[in-house]
């Protein structure tokens, strides 16, 4: 019953809404009232709206297509293509996918191994490495077989194990096949020539590695075309070395006198972020490193002196208990244990860390900062990658050995003690096996082997050409056998330090060009500064300067009343020295007064 009712009221009830008030006639009477026009407006309005979201979801998918594809091109461009452009032109005779296949070479002491791989692509990269598109020459790889070691004694060092190329089948030891040598021009874009002479430089001079000799060819490179120098302020030879670099170490920086600096090359302690205040955006940075094992053995001689190695004979007894003698508190303890690091502003890895984890941060953080890395034990290689990479000429890289050693301080190291600095000096040895892999990558990247060995042939001509012309004996002399004592090498510790002689006969250009070639690095800083900075040193030689009368006066007055005099020449030499920290803490406000900062050179 109820059912039946409720069937009925409903039935009534769509009746009286189908019947007495259709939709037809409901619309009709709104659209034909008083608010029609408001109806209307509304309506109209509604379907804008809708139009228009219509509109901009479909435009909004067209521009993500777009974006999509555009990036997508870039992004293959900056991978393969945008290093080559920026750095050199394809080789002749070889193609992008050869430039692009992985070949990596060791030398050391003679043996050759070689290994093919090929280039890892961007999700197989290391964390911090920079591809192919970083500041890098050379391509990274992720990892490298060596083997050789020095002395004449063979040893084996695995890094990480390698996969060869498939489109590779030559067999290790093999040589690469001959390449023809480019063309000398370069490539003209718009009528410009695209290589340009690089003119603002960073070089990091590390210890032992031949660095002063690369140091003289930046200081006659920038010498002859007027260049600004990054000099160490107060007329040091070293930028504060072993502080941290920071930039009012500069002479200039703090005051502003200089506006702009072309050359930075003198010793320091890296720091990036420093570097960069003082020096443009577009500086090319370069360094050069050398094997740990000769290094550790020209260290022990030259540093003799340092607390370190002073107690020890030899160092076979260094390295049979070097912790005994080491000693992180002790001053200059950074020459004895991972100098090549601590030089690249890293700790020595001695303290609490893993030195595997510490050699992969530091590589990675190289490859950053830097364009390219040499060997010194294959100097000339380094001088032609160098000069490529700068667009330079064979002359502007063409020198003499400086600050070199004579054989008779020369030490043999036996098999045991090789194997020993290899463990001391875990953290350099590792850097140095990265970087000597890379090293020849980016001599097949610039042109081969044989193109390598024609300019290489050529610089040596060069030098032989120079050493006729400019040297009196033909070649280095010990120092006691130098003739003009202004072109002494500076000796330390218990190596003698080979010096040159010049022709007497030799006049004009060419003489100013040999006696560049020659002069040591203490030296020839000093004529810079004094170029650079005219007006300081004359200040600062007239205030070393003492006037004769004056001299008599005081030698006078001490003899007549020697006690008084002692009193006040205490209490005037108390005065000057805290005049003297004080004008240093003006001018360093962060470095303690300059007698600490003379360190070991």
């Amino acid at each position: 019953m109820i059912s039946s009712q409720r069937k009925k009221v409903k039935g009534q009830v769509c009746f009286f809404w189908s019947a007495s008030m259709p939709l037809n006639a409901w619309l009709k009477g709104r659209l034909w009232t008083h608010l029609r026009f408001v109806w209307l407006g509304l309506m109209l309005l509604t379907l804008l709206c809708v139009a228009i979201q219509f509109l901009g979801v479909v435009r909004q998918s067209r521009n993500s297509i777009i974006m999509k594809q555009s990036a997508t091109k870039k992004f293959f461009s900056m991978r393969f293509t945008h290093e080559f452009k920026k750095t050199h032109t394809t080789p002749q005779g070889q193609s992008d996918s050869a430039l692009l296949s992985g070949h990596s070479q060791h030398r050391d002491g003679g043996g050759i191994t070689e290994t093919t791989t090929p280039v890892p692509s961007a999700d197989t990269q290391p964390a911090g490495s920079a591809g192919i598109t970083g500041r890098r020459l050379w391509e990274k790889s992720p990892s490298h077989s060596y083997s050789q070691g020095t002395g004449g004694q063979k040893t084996t060092e695995t890094f990480t194990k390698r996969t060869p190329a498939p489109q590779d089948t030559r067999s290790l030891g093999q040589t690469l096949p001959p390449q023809p040598p480019q063309a000398t021009t370069r490539p003209v874009s718009h009528g410009v020539a695209s290589c340009q002479p690089k003119n603002h430089i960073v070089f990091l001079k590390t210890h032992k590695t031949a660095s002063s000799t690369i140091l003289n060819i930046l200081y006659r490179y920038g010498d002859s075309r007027n260049l600004t120098f990054a000099l160490p302020a107060l007329r040091h030879s070293q930028l504060f070395y072993p502080m941290t670099f920071a930039a009012h170490f500069v002479e200039g920086f703090q005051s502003k006198t200089v506006k702009e600096y072309n050359i930075m090359c003198n010793h320091m302690r890296f720091m990036p972020e420093e570097v960069k205040k003082v020096m443009p955006e577009e500086t090319f940075y370069f360094s050069i490193l050398r094997n740990p094992v000769s290094m550790m053995e020209s260290i022990f001689i030259y540093y003799k002196s340092i607390a370190t190695f002073h107690k020890t004979r030899s160092l076979e007894e260094f390295l049979a208990d070097p912790w005994k003698f080491y000693n992180t508190s002790l001053p200059n303890n950074h020459y004895a244990k991972n100098l090549l690091a601590f030089d690249f502003g890293f700790s020595d890895g001695s303290i609490g860390s893993d030195e595997e984890t510490q050699a992969k941060l530091a590589i990675s953080m190289i490859e950053k900062n830097f364009d390219l890395i040499l060997l010194s034990e294959y100097f000339d290689e380094s001088m032609i990658l160098l000069k490529n990479a700068l667009c330079w000429t064979l002359d502007d890289v063409v020198s003499f050995k400086l600050n070199s050693r004579n054989n008779d301080s020369r030490m043999k190291l036996h098999p045991d003690t090789i194997d020993k600095i290899k463990v001391w000096n875990l953290l350099d040895w590792k850097i140095y096996l990265h970087f000597n892999a890379t090293f020849w990558r980016t001599v097949d990247l610039m042109g081969g082997q044989e193109r390598m060995k024609q300019e290489v042939a050529m610089l040596k001509q060069k030098r032989e050409q120079l050493t006729k012309t400019c040297l009196l004996e033909g070649g280095a002399v010990d120092p006691s056998q130098v003739k003009d004592k202004d072109l002494s090498p500076f000796q330390y510790g218990a190596a003698v330090i080979q010096g040159y002689n010049l022709n007497p006969e030799l006049k004009g250009p060419i003489r100013k060009q040999c006696l560049d070639l020659i002069t040591p690095e203490l030296q020839y800083t000093a004529a810079l500064y004094e170029k650079q900075f005219p007006q300081l040193s004359f200040n600062q030689h007239l205030s070393q300067k003492q006037p004769a009368s004056r001299k008599a006066t005081i030698s006078r007055s001490r003899s007549l009343n020697p006690k008084v005099s002692t009193e006040k020449r205490l209490a005037q030499g108390g005065l000057r020295q805290q005049d003297h920290s004080i004008r240093h803490q003006k001018i360093f406000p962060k470095v303690p007064p300059t007698r600490s900062l003379r360190s070991v050179p």
